[in-house]
Formats: structure tokens, C-alpha cells, sequence
């Protein structure tokens, strides 16, 4: 089981960007962490569970190594593709349940929309948590987005590794790590881009200019991001 590393920048899937080619997505993947993706999460509800595998498969393939590959909901396919973890959604399998069925090796995460959602996930036994939407993203179009004060008052009252989701572009993740977030989560701003080894590449270097900023910065009570 590898280590979450901090920060942590990571990148979801979506079919929009790749089917029903998965070489185009391997390819995508392999070009972001060239830019400095530490990891990928598989989320892709509408394939069945043997096209799921094959693509899981084929990421782990590309992500060996490189990156940690988690992969949405499913564990069985988590486990049979040899991924690194587990996301679940805030209304999925229990963190319990899931770390039974794929075992003590598995990293599992939990995406959470509130600070007790948070709190609750942590106290659950979540190794990782997304929380959001963070700014006004198309994956949920019309949803109003938390903005970073979420990140901020659940940074605050926890202490595993917490990455924003939603909206986020080189443009706005430092305000993501300024609010006390240990990592980034983008679709569209990789996944869409016409060169997604540049926008990794931009998007990681924003986001660790912004932690280097925290750091200088005096010591307040205010959050991770702070400390």
C-alpha cells in the first residue's frame, strides 16, 4: 500500500474525455503524470463491470510505479485490477465494509460534500477524503459550489489527507491549498486540455508554489493550511 504523498494532485476520469478508445485515456493518464499527477482515480459509472476492468487494467499498466490508481466504488474491481485504493461516494459502502472486502492493503477514500461528512469519514477509518464542489463545475452543472471555506472548516477538524474537488484550474488551486487542503482534484482541467502533460505540469506548480507559500507564513490557529 503506498503512502498518499502531500500535496497530492489527482486526476479523475471521465468518458467524455476518452471513450471508446481506452489507449486514448492511457495515453492521456501517461501524459499527466509526466506533469506530475501522484493520482489517478478511475470514475467511470456507466461501464459495466468487465469493460471496467479491462480499462482499470489497462491504468494500472500505465500508472505502475508512477502513481497511485484508485479506482470509483467498485472494490472488486479495485482488487482484481491491483489498485492502490478505493473511493467511495458519500452515500456508498461503509469504509468498514469496503476495507473488509478488499483487505488491510487497500487505501480507501470517501467524498464528502460536508464537514461532518468529514468528520464522520475520518472517524470511520477513511485514509483519504474529496471534498466538494468546491468552485462551480459542468460534472455537476446547476449544484452550488461550497467554495473553499468547506475546505477551510474541514481542514480544521481533521487530520488525514483532504484534496478539493470541483472547478479547480492552475488559475484557483492555490486558494485551494491555501484554505488548508493537502491536494487537487481535476477532470476537465487535464483531462480537457489539449496538452494535459502541460496542464498537469501547470497545475503542480501552482499548487506547490501555493504550499511553500503556506509555509512561509507565521504560525496562526486557523486550519492545516496554517500550521
Amino acid at each position: 500500500m503506498g503512502a498518499i504523498p502531500t500535496p497530492c494532485l489527482c486526476l479523475v476520469t471521465d468518458g467524455r474525455f476518452w471513450q471508446p478508445d481506452p489507449r486514448e485515456l492511457e495515453r492521456k493518464v501517461d501524459l499527466a503524470l509526466q506533469g506530475g499527477v501522484d493520482l489517478v482515480q478511475l470514475r467511470e459509472k456507466d461501464l459495466a463491470g468487465g469493460t471496467l476492468l479491462e480499462v482499470a487494467r489497462g491504468l494500472r499498466r500505465v500508472t505502475q510505479g508512477r502513481a497511485l490508481l484508485f479506482v470509483n466504488e467498485r472494490v472488486d474491481v479495485a482488487v482484481a485490477c491491483g489498485a492502490d485504493g478505493v473511493q467511495l461516494g458519500e452515500e456508498g459502502l461503509p469504509v468498514e465494509a469496503a476495507r473488509r472486502a478488499a483487505g488491510p492493503g487497500m487505501l480507501v477514500g470517501r467524498s464528502v460534500h460536508t464537514v461532518e461528512g468529514a468528520v464522520t469519514a475520518e472517524g470511520e477509518g477513511a485514509d483519504l477524503l474529496l471534498v466538494g464542489a468546491v468552485f462551480p463545475t459542468q460534472s455537476h452543472a446547476g449544484a452550488r459550489p461550497a467554495g473553499t471555506g468547506l475546505l477551510a472548516e474541514a481542514a480544521g477538524r481533521v487530520k488525514i489527507p483532504l484534496a478539493g474537488i470541483g472547478g479547480i484550474t492552475a488559475a484557483n488551486v492555490g486558494e485551494v491549498m491555501e484554505a488548508g487542503a493537502t491536494g487537487a482534484a481535476v477532470i476537465r482541467a487535464v483531462l480537457g486540455a489539449e496538452d494535459p502533460r502541460r496542464a498537469a505540469q501547470e497545475l503542480r506548480n501552482a499548487m506547490d508554489e501555493a504550499v511553500e507559500a503556506v509555509k512561509a507564513r507565521p504560525v496562526s490557529g486557523a486550519g492545516r493550511g496554517a500550521r
